[in-house]
């Protein structure tokens, strides 16, 4: 069977439309919909009185999309979004633009800085590394590409976090899976040094993993002012007669790359 395709000069008859509507898939979209609007999620009934439905009408459709995991419902039965959706718009495509985009100005910090570095970005419930850089000098220690890390105890996933807003940073913390060797954080005190990275730009913190290495993180903004990753230098201070970058240093510099990384992404020109 064709489907029937438009050009600007062909539009497609109101009659065709009908003929190759799809109940289902809009009642499911609309679900989506209303609970895009509703920050505080929807109770079935709720959900059904928003679509001018019956509980039993929509019912299905919910928990396919809740199997499926587009949606998720807590202890009082209120249904809420999930990252899927977000994750799927985020998938290679952007994904590779970003990496491209990144890499030379990567480099250039690595090269600037003698450290190594990394690009990181969150996906489902951890921080996962998508590009790496290793350092010029003849000793490197860096992240393998591809590599998850805790969301939580590393410089990081506090900057993903940290710039979140409320809802968001909610559900990235529910959707929290750890890695292995993740420390255990209480949420106060998780919540306190986040307020402390949004308030200075950055998040420079030892390691949690390795001993000696120090984690400088800053944000990379896109559209809309939105934090999309996080650049990561494991700052290892050397300690013999060789000249190298202080930690101040660095950290300028990464500024800097990440400022104009961001830009190249269609932040605002004021980051």
């Amino acid at each position: 069977m064709s489907v029937p395709t438009a050009s600007p000069e062909t539009p497609i008859d109101s009659q065709e439309v009908v003929r190759y509507n799809a109940p289902a898939l809009d009642k499911g979209l609309d679900i989506l919909e209303v609970l895009s609007d509703s920050p505080d999620g929807c109770t079935l009934k709720q959900l059904a009185d928003a679509l001018n439905r019956s509980v039993s009408q929509i019912f299905r459709m919910v928990v396919a999309l809740h199997r499926r995991e587009y949606i998720q419902v807590d202890d009082n039965d209120r249904y809420t979004l999930t990252l899927k959706m977000f994750r799927l718009a985020h998938r290679q495509p952007p994904i590779k633009r970003l990496v491209r985009t990144a890499l030379p100005l990567l480099n250039e910090l690595a090269e600037r800085a003698r450290q190594s570095c990394h690009l990181a970005v969150y996906e489902q419930g951890r921080s996962v590394v998508i590009a790496q850089v290793d350092s010029p000098e003849r000793w490197s220690f860096g992240l393998k590409t591809g590599a998850f890390m805790g969301l939580t105890d590393t410089s990081s996933g506090h900057i993903l976090l940290a710039y979140q807003d409320e809802i968001g940073r909610a559900r990235m913390l529910r959707n929290h899976i750890k890695v292995e060797g993740e420390l255990d954080i209480d949420p106060g005190h998780l919540f306190s040094m986040l307020a402390e990275v949004r308030q200075a730009g950055c998040s420079l913190m030892p390691s949690k993993q390795i001993q000696g290495v120090t984690n400088i993180a800053f944000p990379v903004h896109g559209l809309n002012h939105q934090v999309v990753a996080a650049v990561n230098v494991p700052y290892i201070a050397r300690i013999d007669a060789a000249a190298a970058p202080s930690m101040d240093v660095v950290r300028q510099t990464q500024a800097d790359i990440c400022a104009r990384l961001s830009r190249l992404l269609g932040a605002d020109e004021a980051i």
